[in-house]
């Protein structure tokens, strides 16, 4: 999602942000990554919105107890992704306070969350 516009805007913020590609290879298996976040404790966010139907990386989603979070248009360009999320994040905090993992939820483009 990119390790400029979106993280420079969530950590303005006070987001703490780990960028994939720092941690893993760019074209790194989703269910090898996914284990590695969930064991971290991290969240997902992400525009792709297929990561919930691949059957591998899905297996990991619920084995790792992943909370993935993910943008509501994949047309959206970074600066209104990371607005969004930034618009979201009291929101987003509740979530991750209420909801056990694991979960997927969807950010929309004026920064509405729902549970997927």
């Amino acid at each position: 999602m990119g390790q400029k516009i979106i993280a420079e805007n969530l950590r303005q913020s006070g987001v703490t942000v780990e960028i994939h590609d720092h941690h893993f290879p760019q074209n790194a298996l989703d269910e090898d990554w996914l284990s590695e976040v969930g064991e971290r404790g991290w969240i997902v966010l992400t525009k792709d919105d297929r990561i919930r139907y691949r059957p591998a990386a899905l297996e990991a989603y619920r084995r790792n107890k992943v909370r993935v979070f993910i943008f509501g248009s994949g047309e959206m360009r970074a600066q209104e992704m990371a607005d969004a999320f930034i618009k979201a994040l009291p929101r987003i905090s509740r979530v991750v306070r209420n909801k056990p993992a694991p979960f997927f939820a969807r950010i929309s483009r004026i920064g509405l969350v729902s549970l997927l």
